[in-house]
């Protein structure tokens, strides 16, 4: 007796489609994307917006020496403060205009929600202008990590992704992305992640940015660059480690390549989501412009040229990207472009409201990874934070909820 043949049966494929919402789409009925920013009033100008020569001139046509752009440096940067109050090392009779002119309010917190034992919180912030953006503050062993926002809403219309439902609203200004450290380094200091005293040490401030909230940083690139600038600037800024900042894109390639030129060892996250082009043309819009190859051979190049190692981001959804078929063609493309530059992370997906889309089983998570590892693609399931309160990767969104507790809240003036 000879056993049976075994079927082969053929791996389910999902489409990707939206439910609850409608994508928005061109003329020619493609997902439409938003590369410029619409026009709205421009937030006021901030010291974290200045390169430190523009600040000292700034200073002295507000009426005062040019060293006091030092001290503003210090009490914002390093004291995490813009109430003129705590500035008594400035002169009295001017201090108010002084502050003011030079540190004008940028975000009002209109909530935050906390997690994870109070080792994850979401911030809502207002805008001056009444737009809404989020970041959320996350403690791990050993580090503090603040997923940032860099536009209000979102113009690559990733279907998958609550942020993009919307569209753009606006670039954020680089000190709008900066104050968002800011503050959290504030809340920090105050206990507001934990007695600093009791489960780090004093002094303990976020040591990590990932800009993965709000919008595609590389859309907002000149401002991007200038909060990062101002991060890593030890002497006029956050004086933080490049390499502790990871800068994301869906792929947008002349970014890419610009972004590897400028000597700033940041790491670079491409944000993949599909290895064939027929399934990321739907996934991710931007693929009808640069596709999966482009976006691969940029990324390599940004090895080539920083030395820094790349992340390959990875949301695993169920039945639409999480075959076994593409991990190995994921890991053939990724080995073909060498070995020992790039890192995988996928990620099981996070709900979003409106959508049937799901994290994948379990078990189709672990052979994914496992097929990446043993072809030799250094692989991490990355851990998820802040589901509870819509805090995770993919669901940065102004609710309806949101925009009605922000409507009874009005911007510092």
């Amino acid at each position: 007796m000879t056993d049976s043949p075994v079927r082969a049966t053929k791996p389910r494929q999902v489409r990707p489609a939206t439910e609850g919402w409608s994508q928005q789409k061109d003329a020619e009925g493609r997902p439409l994307l938003q590369f410029a920013s619409p026009k709205r009033g421009k937030p006021p100008v901030h010291l974290a917006d200045l390169t430190p020569e523009q600040r000292v001139e700034k200073v002295k046509e507000l009426g005062m020496p040019g060293f006091r752009a030092a001290q503003l440096e210090k009490h914002y940067f390093t004291h995490y403060t813009s109430d003129p109050a705590q500035m008594t090392d400035l002169p009295a009779a001017a201090r108010d205009e002084l502050v003011h002119g030079m540190l004008p309010p940028l975000l009002t917190e209109v909530r935050r929600l906390e997690t994870d034992k109070g080792d994850t919180i979401k911030f809502l912030w207002k805008l001056h202008d009444g737009a809404l953006v989020e970041s959320v503050l996350m403690r791990y062993p050993g580090r503090i990590t603040l997923c940032v926002s860099s536009q209000a809403g979102c113009g690559m219309n990733c279907p998958f992704c609550a942020t993009g439902q919307a569209g753009l609203t606006r670039n954020m200004s680089a000190a709008e992305i900066v104050e968002q450290v800011v503050r959290a380094n504030r809340l920090i200091a105050d206990g507001g992640l934990g007695d600093p005293r009791k489960v780090g040490h004093e002094g303990e401030r976020v040591t990590n940015i990932v800009f993965m909230g709000m919008g595609e940083p590389l859309a907002n690139y000149n401002r991007v660059m200038q909060a990062v600038r101002t991060m890593v600037d030890k002497k006029h800024g956050l004086g933080m480690s490049a390499r502790g900042i990871t800068v994301s894109t869906v792929g947008l390639v002349p970014a890419i390549r610009k972004l590897a030129d400028e000597d700033i060892p940041v790491t670079f996250a491409l944000s993949l989501h599909a290895p064939d082009d027929t399934l990321r043309d739907e996934l991710i819009p931007v693929n009808s412009r640069w596709k999966v190859d482009e976006a691969l051979d940029a990324a390599r190049e940004y090895f080539d040229k920083t030395g820094r190692r790349v992340s390959i981001e990875y949301a695993l959804i169920k039945d639409m990207n999480d075959h076994a078929w593409r991990a190995d063609l994921l890991a053939d493309k990724l080995n073909a472009r060498g070995r020992g530059w790039v890192h995988v992370n996928p990620i099981p997906l996070n709900p979003t409201p409106g959508s049937i889309w799901t994290s994948s089983d379990k078990d189709v998570q672990d052979e994914f990874v496992r097929r990446l590892n043993d072809a030799g693609v250094p692989t991490t399931l990355r851990d998820t934070r802040g589901k509870e309160i819509d805090g995770a990767c993919g669901q940065l969104v102004a609710s309806e909820d949101d925009e009605v507790a922000a409507a009874g809240v009005s911007p510092v003036s």
